[in-house]
């Protein structure tokens, strides 16, 4: 029992010193230009990234899904991944500066949004729906935006491992993207009264889940959570894409895509198993198109084991 203490405080240092260090250096690129420091923080990472054990898994994760690439262009992508993810924790910082989208304004800003017919059917429509999305470019930007038309998401989101960071972030999150849940017991609950009551919800789709259906993403055995397709199931909503794409100098692109057609059995029944392949596929098409933009270095294919 002595021992345990010892290693969860450990760990609770370890969390504190990592989280202190990180939020601090977003405190003083705070006082910086924000394309600025964004910029700085991106090319840090870019350094800095490859240093670390997660770059290792990232570049196997590659490999086994691009094995057509070399390593000089897998290395780059995830040389572009860490740029990516540098640039998520610095918009944090200038959220009110680099969000001005505006769906009355004439002229396109730092944010654009395809499909933006949608939010406004989705919004007057009075029926409950669910938005999906995965880890691509930055994905913080599509609740904002929602909330933008008016639209009110209930949002399931994974919080970080680090308690520290998670705290902060979520209350940053809290003050521009509406109702959050975090993913954890009795999240599945919340998000089916939301959708009872006609509300929407979002959710991410592309992360490992030990006990989901099995399925193929990029060729390879994954396991992929069955939540979507079960409250599909209870409620007969409609399902839609979104995913943020990063644009060059600073911008980016929102896209909302049309409903997709849910998979059913012959007795007209929701198949769970196809559903949750076909989230896979739609986010597949979505990181080989921008590989550099997706989360490389989560174990979506439980393989960190080999790595040791």
């Amino acid at each position: 029992m002595a021992l345990t203490r010892v290693v969860i405080a450990l760990n609770r240092a370890k969390d504190w010193l990592v989280a202190t260090l990180v939020l601090s250096l977003l405190k003083l690129i705070s006082f910086l230009p924000a394309d600025k420091a964004i910029g700085f923080v991106d090319r840090v990472a870019r350094r800095i990234g490859p240093m670390t054990s997660r770059h290792r898994l990232a570049l196997e994760n590659l490999k086994r899904a691009f094995p057509e690439k070399s390593p000089a262009e897998r290395e780059k992508i995830a040389r572009d991944m860490w740029g990516n993810m540098a640039r998520l924790a610095a918009e944090y910082v200038f959220l009110d500066q680099i969000f001005d989208f505006d769906p009355d304004a004439s002229e396109p800003g730092r944010i654009e949004v395809e499909g933006a017919e949608t939010f406004f059917e989705l919004r007057d429509g009075n029926r409950p729906f669910i938005v999906f999305t995965a880890h691509t470019g930055n994905f913080e930007l599509l609740p904002v935006a929602a909330a933008a038309y008016g639209l009110d998401v209930m949002a399931l989101f994974r919080p970080p491992n680090n308690p520290y960071i998670a705290r902060r972030v979520l209350a940053a999150r809290r003050t521009s993207m509406g109702h959050l849940v975090p993913s954890r017991a009795g999240a599945a609950f919340t998000l089916a009264r939301r959708l009872e009551v006609g509300g929407g919800v979002g959710v991410l789709v592309d992360q490992k889940f030990q006990k989901g259906s099995k399925t193929q993403f990029f060729g390879l055995e994954s396991q992929t959570n069955p939540l979507l397709a079960k409250l599909v199931r209870q409620f007969e909503c409609e399902v839609y894409p979104a995913r943020s794409i990063r644009l060059p100098g600073g911008r980016h692109r929102l896209v909302v895509e049309p409903a997709v057609t849910i998979p059913r059995k012959p007795d007209g029944v929701v198949d769970v198993e196809a559903t949750a392949q076909l989230l896979n596929d739609k986010v597949e098409s979505w990181v080989r198109e921008y590989p550099g933009q997706w989360q490389w270095f989560h174990d979506r294919w439980n393989i960190k084991h080999t790595l040791k």
